[in-house]
């Protein structure tokens, strides 16, 4: 025997083996379309009796197989069904003498044959015959079912013939020596008289019986006869014969223990056989109940269960006759065999190590020299066993040796779809799938190396194949799954394979749909690059939307009539997380910032990068970049142009690396941090520029929010003076602009007030609206002059701060001032500017007095602060604003020129004001005019102080208390007298200026 069957099983041993072939040209659909209705009756009910038959049917069976059916007689073809085309009634002779050529081949062994002929008709197919059956067409065969039904009963009377022949004890006859076929030569010139031949012989026979017995039906009979052959065979140390005896005994106790079958498809065995009870998959128990109460053949399933091997005692008797197998070289199969099926018993059992000794044992059986063919059925079957057990990974071991084998170099035509598809079939065995989804959770799962190495092969059949589509999908997930595992060398060496496929077909995100089914998805490249952070930017400042402000207010929403609603408040809490506050507004470029880096060795060009949006019309604008190798982080962003309005979803971003189109989808990013993918789109907004007529200001005001917008101009002006601001309003958008509104507004940063210089009439504006693309409209803003320097500390002080001009150095009077208006198109009523004529007010800083000059009886007078309020009308008068700290424990009343006295109790600071005529410092020497008089100029400018306050303590007449050396240079200057007046003059008797004169 030199073919094994790998596909046998421990209930094989209890079928009858049936051949069914084609007899001539017969077309394959068709013959395997018959060859299925014949096969589909593998059991059938014997007449007149509980027992059943079961059929296994081959197509193909070696003719040398069927020498050792002596040994066991499941290997015996007993049924021969031959199938053809006959067409004419002058063909059918040679049809049925092929017929009987085909018998010739198994006629040793055969119990009975037929014949079916498809598409003769007439005077011969209405002849009836028992061997032969006509019909008209490969659809016109109803009774193929029937006669096959027929036929297997033909063959039970053969089988029950013989069995009750063999069975019978003849003591008066001689009984034969079955013999293998490689035994036979071994037994010539034996003495066939001794006692230990006799033995041999009735110990085979005793064994031979119990098989047809097993056939027939006849379990409780076939273990009876097998454990009297056990102990025959023993005492003769016939061990070939002894091996299959136990096998015999381990069978018939499979089958008791498990009607279901070891076969691999659990209840396909008994699911068709209707003579038996519902209760026959209960028989491994003894006595076990029926529907009806205890079993009638209780006595029956006692004596079976006392013959009938246990569970574990079955795998011992597998293991003992595999060991007599293995004593004879030319038992090779049926060793291998046996160890199959005992793996089958143990994969039922979930004895998984133990399966996989027998497994093991099988891989070393030392069997003829293979052909190609049957390595791969080897190989896949001890895979296939190996799945069985739970053994995965050697279970896809075993498979990649059979995918190689189908490659072999002796092979003339090698097999690159069949070694493609079993590859495929071991990546789970290696925790190896081909959806990228499954290697973005988690760790790493598998043997990394092993992995490179299947998918390398993959490639690699992929290309013999000719189809470079796959090649480049395999690359493209051994790139981006292997990513971190491969050498820079291997990342060099896999981009250049996966550029030169691509350059043939470039890679696409549409699946690949092989040709048994199976659907490879799509790889995106989402390592190249890694993203780390997306976030969604807002629109620039000049662009930025700025909503009406609601009656109701901001925080009051218009849609529920309710103030709070917990269902709102906790949907929107869910929605918080991915909608942004800000808005993008239709037709303008949006833009998404992205933080990548390059994991590669070298540098990566990244192509056709855009984004992946959803929601609503969205124009991308790829952008190409290029990043050193291993790059940090490094910012990119991606833009686009919305169409149309509504809610727009940020879903990933899409690139062109190595030639692979790749749609990466934030949600399959591990470790991406993002603000939120959902803002809403507006529709689209006037664009207005804005331009004017007085030159840029060197100094920049900051806004007061981030959201406004300011154009920073400088002008000088004279209080009083007038000048004409012409403002350009451009429409640059593509929407006219229909509605403008101006409002002025006053910076305020240390609560001063600004006057009311600017004044405008928006009509002749408005007149010009609605302002369509293009077009220019002007405005214009007149600015006056108009301080009031009266009643307000620390004027100075401010003025000098905020860079305003008030005296100078040398200072002229009245005062220059550089203005800064800030004019904002916001839809603010125009009428709530201040009124023409009203004067503003300006703080100033407070400058402290740090000398203190006279004392009275140790009464102490603290002149803390002095500050200088001016009025714009008067410029030869000023009021003087002492602040006056009483240091002494007593109450004291201070009095000075022209004003009430002013009463101070002990410790008490008040604030008196004195309105003092300006000075006239001209008279004081500007320099020395002897040269020994004063020693250097700091004694001269002391001395000019000097002068100066006393000409000022003088004037002011203070008791008791003097303010010399208090007064520092700021105040000195503005108490001097202006060297300019202002008056009216007439020019041509209508028209009266305000002019400066000396």
């Amino acid at each position: 025997m030199s073919v094994p069957d790998y596909m046998q099983c421990a209930e094989d041993h209890q079928t009858l083996l049936v051949v069914v072939q084609p007899i001539g040209i017969v077309p394959e659909e068709s013959f395997f379309r018959i060859y299925k209705r014949i096969s589909a009756v593998s059991q059938v009910n014997v007449r007149d009796s509980q027992r059943v038959l079961y059929i296994r049917y081959r197509h193909h069976y070696p003719p040398e197989n069927n020498e050792w059916g002596d040994f066991q007689t499941h290997r015996k073809v007993v049924g021969l069904i031959t199938i053809t085309d006959c067409s004419s009634a002058k063909d059918w002779p040679q049809t049925f003498e092929k017929f009987h050529l085909h018998k010739e081949l198994y006629g040793a062994t055969l119990y009975d044959s037929r014949l079916f002929v498809f598409g003769l008709q007439g005077e011969i197919a209405e002849q009836p015959r028992t061997d032969v059956a006509f019909y008209p067409s490969y659809d016109e065969c109803e009774t193929v079912e029937k006669r096959i039904e027929d036929f297997i009963e033909s063959l039970f009377i053969v089988l029950e013939s013989k069995r009750l022949d063999r069975a019978t004890d003849k003591s008066g006859d001689k009984i034969p020596l079955l013999c293998v076929p490689f035994e036979k030569k071994d037994f010539v010139g034996l003495d066939t008289d001794s006692r230990h031949y006799k033995k041999r012989c009735q110990g085979r026979m005793r064994k031979h019986v119990g098989d047809l017995c097993l056939q027939a039906g006849m379990l409780q009979d076939s273990l009876v006869h097998y454990h009297m052959a056990v102990e025959l065979l023993r005492s003769v140390n016939d061990f070939l014969w002894l091996g299959a005896a136990l096998e015999g005994l381990c069978s018939a106790s499979v089958i008791y223990h498990y009607p279901g079958g070891t076969g691999g498809k659990v209840g396909s065995r008994r699911a068709q056989g209707g003579s038996l009870s519902a209760e026959a998959g209960n028989r491994h128990r003894p006595g076990a109940l029926t529907s009806n109460g205890i079993n009638a053949d209780t006595s029956a399933e006692i004596g079976r269960a006392k013959n009938c091997l246990s569970p574990e005692d079955i795998i011992d008797k597998y293991k003992e006759a595999i060991s007599y197998y293995g004593k004879y070289k030319n038992a090779g199969v049926i060793e291998l065999e046996a160890c199959v099926k005992a793996v089958r018993v143990l994969a039922i059992q979930k004895r998984s190590m133990e399966a996989s000794e027998f497994l093991q044992n099988a891989v070393y059986i030392n069997l003829r020299q293979l052909s190609e063919e049957e390595k791969i059925q080897r190989y896949s079957i001890l895979s296939e066993l190996y799945e069985r057990i739970g053994f995965h990974r050697k279970s896809a071991f075993f498979k990649r040796i059979a995918a190689m084998q189908c490659a072999a170099p002796s092979i003339p035509e090698p097999g690159w779809r069949a070694c493609y598809k079993l590859l495929l079939e071991t990546l789970p065995g290696y925790s190896l799938s081909l959806d990228p989804k499954d290697f973005s959770k988690g760790t790493h799962r598998g043997w990394a190396a092993v992995q490179m190495r299947l998918l390398h092969e993959l490639v690699y059949a992929s290309r013999r194949m000719g189809n470079p589509a796959l090649c480049v999908r395999h690359l493209s997930f051994l790139l981006q799954t292997m990513l971190d595992f491969l050498s820079d060398q291997e990342k060099k060496d896999v981009t250049q394979s996966l550029e030169s496929y691509t350059a043939k077909c470039p890679g696409t995100m549409e699946y690949i749909t092989l040709p048994d089914g199976l659907k490879l998805p799509p790889v995106p490249f989402t390592k190249l690059p890694i993203v780390r952070s997306v976030k969604l930017l807002n629109l620039p400042t000049s662009l930025r939307p700025h909503k009406v402000k609601s009656l109701l207010g901001q925080n009051v929403s218009t849609k529920s009539p309710f103030i709070y609603s917990p269902i709102i408040a906790h949907s929107r809490g869910e929605e918080r997380s991915k909608k942004i506050e800000f808005q993008w507004v239709q037709g303008d470029v949006c833009e998404v910032q992205l933080m990548v880096y390059n994991p590669m060795p070298f540098e990566l060009r990244v192509e056709n990068m855009g984004l992946l949006t959803t929601g609503v019309e969205f124009e991308s604008l790829p952008a190409a970049l290029s990043l050193p190798a291993e790059s940090g982080l490094y910012p990119v962003t991606l833009v686009g142009v919305p169409q149309t309005t509504g809610q727009i979803t940020v879903n990933g971003y899409h690139t062109s690396v190595f030639g692979v189109f790749s749609d990466c989808l934030l949600d399959n990013l591990p470790g991406v941090k993002t603000s939120g993918c959902t803002v809403e789109v507006i529709p689209a907004l006037p664009r207005l520029q804005i331009s004017t007529s007085l030159p840029r200001s060197a100094h920049t005001l900051q806004p007061s929010s981030g959201d406004e917008i300011s154009t920073n101009v400088s002008v000088q002006l004279y209080n009083g003076e007038t000048q004409q601001l012409i403002i350009k309003l451009e429409n640059i958008g593509a929407e006219p602009l229909e509605k403008l509104e101006v409002t002025a507004k006053t910076v305020n940063t240390k609560e001063k007030l600004y006057g009311d210089f600017l004044t405008w009439k928006l009509e002749d504006t408005l007149s010009q609206f609605p302002l369509k693309p293009g077009k220019i409209a002007t405005l214009t803003v007149n600015i006056k002059v108009k301080l009031d320097f009266s009643c307000q500390e620390n004027l100075l002080q401010d003025l000098s701060d905020d860079g305003i001009s008030v005296s100078g150095l040398p200072l002229y009077s009245p005062f220059r001032q550089v203005v800064k208006p800030r004019v904002e198109t916001k839809p603010i009523n125009p009428q709530e500017s201040s009124k023409a004529g009203d004067f503003s007010h300006v703080k100033v800083s407070d400058v402290r007095i740090s000398n203190i000059c006279g004392a009275h009886w140790a009464v102490f007078i603290i002149f803390t602060n002095v500050a200088l309020a001016l009025h714009c009308i008067f410029t030869r008068q000023c009021h003087l604003l002492l602040d006056v700290f009483n240091s002494t424990e007593h109450e004291l009343t201070i009095s000075a020129r022209n004003n009430e006295d002013l009463i101070l109790h002990a410790g008490e600071c008040q604030r008196m004001a004195i309105q003092v005529d300006k000075f006239n410092f001209e008279s004081f020497p500007e320099s020395p005019t002897d040269g020994t008089q004063f020693a250097n100029a700091k004694q001269l400018e002391e001395e000019r102080q000097q002068a100066k306050g006393l000409e000022i303590n003088s004037k002011l007449d203070i008791w008791e208390a003097s303010v010399e050396g208090v007064l520092n240079q700021l105040v000195l200057e503005h108490l001097q007298l202006a060297p300019l007046q202002w008056g009216e003059y007439c020019v041509g008797g209508d028209r009266s200026l305000h002019l400066p004169f000396p």
